[in-house]
């Protein structure tokens, strides 16, 4: 699940975004490397993002892009649920990766797409 929005001209950096979206949520708001991704950013570092955290399986991530538009993506922040339940970009996969991508499929998905409409839609109406 993504979207792709263009922000206000105020808010043209992460810096900026990460401000303005702390002081609207009592989420779990951070600043942190794109471990999901793992982009990079111009000078050849992991970039950064902005996770809005729900719980410890649902969460958004914002970042710009090239165009001065922001994506949201949907993620599992806990690292070790993301391993397992997140998207699989793999040509093979072993059996336990084949389960869980039927158990996400069934019984997570509404949940999480329920949450990441109701996270982007607190972060759009901030930001446009």
């Amino acid at each position: 699940m993504e979207k792709i929005i263009t922000p206000k001209n105020e808010y043209n950096s992460l810096d900026a975004l990460y401000e303005v979206i702390k002081t609207i949520s009592a989420l779990s708001i951070t600043k942190e490397y794109d471990s999901w991704e793992v982009r990079r950013d111009s000078n050849g570092q992991m970039a950064q993002c902005i996770v809005v955290k729900k719980s410890a399986m649902h969460a958004i991530k914002l970042y710009l892009t090239n165009t001065n538009e922001v994506k949201i993506n949907y993620i599992i922040p806990n690292k070790m649920m993301h391993a397992y339940f997140g998207k699989s970009v793999k040509v093979r996969r072993d059996i336990i990766e084949i389960l869980t991508g039927k158990i996400k499929d069934i019984i997570l998905a509404p949940s999480q797409k329920k949450v990441f409409e109701e996270l982007q839609t607190i972060v759009c109406k901030v930001i446009t």
